[in-house]
């Protein structure tokens, strides 16, 4: 399951049109890092993409991962996803 989740984690800068246009994906990543968003919450979310208990479940796992991880470490993430999507690999003109 760990490493479901860190090809989870890896796939989602790799869709480098996220921070260019696929609010879908933004929502999905900053709901993820978002402290005051819950569990339940999250899943409730993305319900229209889920395949069933198992997702809703991985789903949990995944936003439970950035639930136990400090302010610090959530902020990070947001600053190496707006990296991410203007680095030059992303570049989208």
């Amino acid at each position: 399951m760990k490493l479901l989740r860190v090809f989870l984690l890896i796939a989602l800068p790799l869709s480098c049109f996220a921070g260019s246009g696929c609010s879908s994906l933004d929502e999905v990543i900053n709901k993820a890092i978002d402290l005051q968003v819950s569990i339940g919450e999250y899943q409730n979310i993305l319900k229209p993409f889920s395949n069933g208990p198992g997702t809703d479940e991985a789903l949990g796992q995944l936003k439970w991962c950035f639930l136990i991880q400090p302010e610090k470490t959530l902020s990070s993430v947001a600053e190496m996803m707006d990296i991410i999507y203007q680095s030059k690999w992303c570049d989208n003109s």
